[in-house]
This record gives structure tokens, sequence and C-alpha cells, in this order.
């Protein structure tokens, strides 16, 4: 009698477990991949859960089933019931990754800079002959692709193939390249002589063509140096618009520094013209109102070279 009982037990103990373990439809889902599961389908999908029912949706779109269909591919891997909670149809989206022109710009940019072709500080301009339609990819990691990209330099042009993930057919499109390249251009207005400051300067890109004939200035070569006349606003800076700043400028006071030996002279002069460090200028002598030739050494100092003749023009 007892191990009747317990039979009995055991058995509806198993029968319940079976009841809740029933796979239960979850309502209106979204997937990602190409088929819908069992998993996808239902709640307690159980060993059946990676079984494909039907096919989803294309990519950014929502289709319905019915629960006629739904029960009709469960049967066929073999599930005969299931809870319907109520619901007699389930809707169906599937998941999508935009793919618009920004996104094969990008795709485009990177293909270039793997070949070396676009480097630091530069940038291409694309421009795609027809208009660009807006896809919906597999929302995947790699939802689009470059798989040929045929440019030519001589006048931009460019002829690419895309793979979109869940397209069957690929996309090819071309147009134009302009090669772009970051180049420095003063932030306000500013005199002749102004040593330039970083926050001086903004960085803006520029066609590569332009500063080819040109001449483009790195940032690093012009913090520093000094404009060599009034520029203005928004101005992009060439080489040829900078030089080192003048270590004496015409009109300075300076001292004159003559030196032979352990002898040092000195005397009071002012800056006939203006110099870099290192550089000859003309400096009056305010003793004996003679201009010398001389060069600059520092702020307010001038030297004159050793020789008889130099002496005697002090």
């Amino acid at each position: 009698m007892i191990a009747r009982t317990a039979i009995a037990a055991i058995t509806t103990l198993l029968l319940t477990a079976s009841a809740l373990a029933a796979p239960a439809l979850k309502g209106d889902i979204t997937v990602t991949a190409a088929v819908v599961t069992v998993g996808d389908m239902f709640d307690e999908a159980g060993l059946a859960a990676e079984d494909a029912l039907f096919r989803a949706p294309k990519p950014g779109t929502t289709g319905t089933v019915d629960l006629l269909d739904i029960k009709a591919a469960a049967a066929r891997i073999g599930i005969e019931t299931f809870e319907t909670r109520g619901l007699d149809r389930i809707r169906v989206s599937r998941a999508a990754t935009v793919i618009d022109q920004s996104a094969l710009t990008r795709l485009i940019a990177d293909d270039l800079k793997n070949r070396g072709i676009l480097t630091e500080g530069m940038s291409a301009n694309t421009i795609f002959t027809d208009m660009v339609p807006m896809l919906n990819a597999e929302a995947v990691d790699t939802p689009a692709s470059i798989t040929s990209l045929r440019y030519l330099p001589a006048n931009g042009g460019f002829q690419a193939r895309f793979a979109i993930a869940g397209i069957d057919q690929p996309l090819d499109l071309s147009g134009s390249i302009e090669l772009m390249i970051d180049a420095p251009h003063l932030a306000s207005n500013y005199p002749g002589g102004t040593i330039l400051d970083a926050s001086d300067i903004v960085m803006r890109p520029v066609p590569l063509r332009y500063v080819e004939s040109t001449g483009v200035a790195r940032l690093q070569d012009i913090v520093g140096k000094a404009l060599t006349r009034q520029s203005r606003e928004g101005m992009m800076v060439k080489p040829a618009d900078v030089s080192l700043p003048m270590t004496v400028a015409k009109n300075d006071l300076v001292t004159i520094y003559f030196r032979h030996g352990p002898m040092t002279l000195t005397v009071k002069g002012q800056a006939v013209t203006g110099a870099t460090i290192g550089a000859p200028l003309q400096v009056l002598n305010l003793m004996s109102r003679r201009v010398i030739s001389a060069t600059a050494i520092a702020a307010g100092a001038v030297e004159v070279s050793s020789e008889p003749l130099a002496l005697a023009g002090l």
C-alpha cells in the first residue's frame, strides 16, 4: 500500500513538472537572425530552443504569424502542445542596422587609410554620383563591408562595391573623392610680428591639391614663429607667412659687445635694422654716432667681430 502511494506521488510530481515546463508563447518578439527559432517564440523551449520554426522577415521589417501557422510549424519539430496565453497571432520583427551614405563614406575612408593614401591629418570628401539609398542590414558585428574600390588619383574618380549583410545583391556606387588635409588657420586678426601660440591657430581641412601648390605648414612649424605681415582671421598660414621672431627689433636700444681674448668692450647702441638670433644687422653706436655691422646674440645684445676693421669702426 505504501509502495503504491509513493509511486502515485512520484507520478503526480512528474506530471506536474512536465506541465510547468510546457512551452508557452512569448508574445510579440524581435529577432536578429534569418530564421525564427523555438527559443525565440516560446518560453521554456528546452532542448528544442535552437530548432528553426520559419523564416524571419527581412531586416527592419515586421510580419504577423497566425496561431494556426505556429501550431503547424511547432508540430513539424515534435511540439504538439503549448500554452497560447490567449494569443491568436504573434508580431515578429527583425532587428536591423541602417546603412546610409555616411556609413559607406566611412568604409571608403578606412580602405584608403589601409592603403596608405590617407595619412595622419588627412580626410576624404566623398561625393557619390547617384543618391545613396538607406538600407536595412542584418544587426550583426559587420553589417556592411567594402569588397572592392578602384580609385583614380589623377581625377579623383572611384568605383566601389559593397556587401550588405542580409541583402544578396552587392551595392555598386561611383563618384569622386577630394583628398583633404588639415592646415593651420588664424583664429583672429593679428598685426605683423605677432608671435603665434597654439591658441592662435585653428586646424581646418583644405583640398590637398591646393596646398601642394602653395605649401602647407605644420602646427609645430609655426607655433613660436612671428607673422611676417598683418594677417586676417581665417587666413591659412603658409611657411612663407612666418619667420623666426626678431631677437632685436628696429630702434631697440642694445649693448654692443666686442670680445678679444680675455678683453670685452661694451658700448651702448641702437638697432637700425632688426634681426633674429645669429643674423646680421646694422647698429648705431650712440657714442661715436657711427653705423656698424653686428650680429644679434640675444634680446638687447649684439656683437661685433674681433677684426681690426670692426674695432676701428666702433
